[in-house]
């Protein structure tokens, strides 16, 4: 027997189409139900006042795309082998973003179940893949889902999703899957079809904001958490990293990212295993790792994008954009020691003032990177770090993310200085969205200064194969020099406790402002850079000489 259950309280009549059958459901408060004898797989979707079918809210698997029928699933038919995998303390842990769409050229699950080899050479901990909800076309970021329950059936659906992590397990590497809760996609988006799961109140750059705290929020909100569950318990995935969580609108007095939080501790005593929150937010705001004893969500870590743009700047000099706040040595020594440069500051680029000081916290609460899909992605041309600056800035980049105070992460291809870009892409099937989508990705770049001409189509399937990598490179030069400095310093940082330590009141930072130079010192490590193009000696205040010609340009 199967359950078929939809809410849509202001729904006045409702049936579900099962393979090529119409049938009625009954209507109990504001859920609509239908059993079903047969606990057989099958094809559904709900009809709403004589409109439809549309895709289950919760469907777990679409195998015709998003708006095709709903497929059923059960999470119990597959076979775990990974009872004793216990991932490493998370400040341990050495993160390696990937899109499986470029990461491999079959762009599945299964294609890249073949690099996991690689990847454990290389040293990283975990992988953390960006979404695989299911979206719209054929390729994608895959930030513009609309069935947050289903793995996108073209990377594999959810027996490939499973398989990859099961496998990740087995090879000892963690999973972190990026979930999108501020906003969901524009084509095959039918949530709101089904009942209030968007607010009138807020707006987000991608359209009404989701449901959190006005009328009707609760199912809506159980939504979320209900997806979060999911992932963490019915596909072993080690942690999830929430996107863009400052477009999350929620004045509730609990707000959606504690209560997400509070619900994995009660699923770490459920299942015995430990579970990673991480979130992106740009407001510099250390609520988010702080404990709920002193107010805070009490997540695991957030993305700091102050490190990314003070280290940027100083190895390419880029001003411009959100790069005209940043530039100085002492920017970056500031964020090595304190996390973040703008802590109650004034933001020329924001005009206001921006963040808090992170106190409460240690360098481990922070996610660190000179690359993410967004570094990279959202410049004009899609260029990485090893694009604009000469390979030997590219190698300071690298040593001071890993050997820093935070848990680094590294974008797929960073470590062998990948040719290939990594550009925006889409596959939007409605002309006007499509349109829009090139048009205001153009427009986008105005305070960078880049020419809107040099903006790849996001619509044209060239964007999308010019930035798959090409792994033939890891074996030419620079490639292979760049990969093997990588294995080295990953290889430093799992050997030296100093460096996994992310005690902030710890790290000695001198920096030389004129001279463009800095010192990090780790315990016993440290680090000396010079980012000038000449070699450098200066002399400390005990007028030993210090050298910094480990790095030049």
């Amino acid at each position: 027997m199967r359950n078929f259950r939809v809410w849509s309280p202001k729904t006045e009549r409702m049936e579900i189409k099962i393979n090529d059958k119409v049938l009625p459901m009954a209507k109990k408060q504001e859920w609509w139900e239908y059993y079903r004898e047969s606990g057989d797989e099958c094809d559904y979707g709900y009809i709403i006042d004589g409109k439809g079918p549309y895709p289950d809210p919760r469907s777990l698997y679409q195998p015709n795309g998003v708006h095709g029928l709903s497929r059923s699933y059960d999470h119990g038919n597959f076979m775990w082998l990974d009872q004793e995998w216990m991932q490493p303390a998370f400040s341990n842990s050495i993160i390696y973003e990937m899109h499986i769409g470029t990461f491999t050229p079959e762009g599945t699950f299964d294609s890249a179940l073949e690099k996991i080899d690689y990847l454990k050479e290389l040293g990283v901990t975990h992988v953390e893949v960006m979404p695989v909800n299911e979206f719209a076309g054929r390729r994608g970021w895959g930030y513009d889902g609309v069935n947050i329950f289903a793995p996108y059936h073209l990377y594999g659906g959810p027996d490939g999703l499973k398989k990859f992590i099961n496998f990740c397990h087995l090879k000892e590497i963690g999973v972190i899957l990026d979930v999108v809760y501020n906003h969901f996609g524009l084509e095959g988006n039918y949530l709101q079809e089904f009942g209030p799961y968007f607010s009138n109140k807020y707006k987000t750059i991608w359209g009404n904001a989701y449901n959190f705290d006005g009328e009707f929020s609760y199912e809506p909100r159980r939504l979320i958490v209900d997806n979060a569950m999911m992932w963490l318990r019915d596909y072993h995935l080690d942690g999830l990293r929430l996107d863009a969580v400052h477009s999350i609108y929620d004045q509730s007095a609990i707000h959606i990212l504690e209560q997400i939080s509070r619900q994995v501790e009660r699923l770490e005593e459920e299942t015995g295993k430990y579970y990673y929150l991480i979130a992106e937010s740009d407001l510099n705001n250390p609520r988010i790792v702080q404990y709920y004893d002193i107010g805070g969500y009490g997540f695991d870590a957030s993305w700091n994008d102050d490190f990314h743009h003070s280290l940027h700047t100083v190895l390419t000099g880029e001003e411009s954009g959100y790069y005209e706040d940043f530039g100085r040595i002492e920017d970056l020594a500031k964020s090595l020691k304190a996390v973040y440069v703008y802590d109650g500051k004034y933001s020329r680029y924001r005009k206001a003032i921006q963040g808090r000081k992170a106190e409460h916290c240690e360098g481990n609460n922070f996610i660190c990177y000179i690359q993410n899909h967004d570094q990279v992605g959202n410049r004009a041309k899609g260029e990485r770090i090893s694009h604009l600056v000469s390979i030997e800035k590219a190698k300071i980049g690298a040593a001071i993310i890993l050997t820093s105070p935070f848990v680094p992460m590294i974008f797929q291809g960073e470590e062998f200085a990948a040719s290939t870009p990594f550009q925006y892409f889409t596959d939007i099937s409605d002309a006007t969205l499509a349109k829009g989508i090139t048009e205001g990705r153009k427009n986008e770049f105005g305070a960078f200064g880049w020419n809107p001409e040099d903006v790849p189509d996001p619509q044209s399937a060239e964007t999308f194969l010019r930035s798959k990598l090409d792994w033939s490179q890891i074996e030419a030069q620079p490639h292979k020099a760049m990969l093997e400095w990588y294995k080295s310093l990953i290889q430093l940082r799992k050997e030296n406790e100093f460096l996994r330590n992310g005690a902030l009141s710890e790290v000695v930072v001198n920096y030389y402002e004129m001279n463009k130079a800095i010192e990090i010192k780790r315990g016993e490590i440290k680090v000396t850079a010079n980012l000038t193009d000449e070699q450098l000696e200066i002399r400390n205040k005990d007028e030993k000489a210090l050298s910094l010609e480990l790095m030049y340009k």
